[in-house]
């Protein structure tokens, strides 16, 4: 009977794990297009800057084929914390030609649309 169980229980934790992960999918994609229409909706504002921190975040995927070779594939986001006159900050990503670029201390003027870095002007 127990065996019974099991095999009748699992078409439902497979559906409710899979409803899951159809959910988590839609609500990342439903942010992320929020918040594209939102910084499309922003201001693009310029103004002075300093650059006070930098990170990158690293992400390691493998894959395997149906052989068992696998690969692995790294992708590195950059990150650039702004201060502003006012002395709030904002972090923003930014592509990695230009994160290679931006020194911590560098001051000049930055340029952004909502949360999208457009550019920054060393003076």
């Amino acid at each position: 009977m127990g065996f019974d169980l099991m095999f009748g229980l699992f078409p439902i934790l497979f559906m409710i794990v899979f409803g899951i992960i159809i959910v988590m999918f839609v609500v990342t994609a439903v942010r992320g297009v929020s918040q594209w229409n939102k910084n499309n909706h922003s201001p693009r504002l310029t103004v002075n800057a300093a650059v006070v921190a930098k990170r990158g975040h690293v992400t390691h995927h493998h894959h395997a084929d149906n052989n068992g070779i696998g690969h692995t594939h790294t992708s590195t986001t950059y990150y650039v914390t702004f201060e502003v006159e006012s002395g709030d900050r904002m972090e923003l990503q930014v592509p990695s030609h230009e994160y290679g670029m931006l020194v911590e201390g560098d001051r000049g003027t930055l340029t952004f649309q909502g949360t999208r870095y457009l550019g920054f002007v060393r003076q």
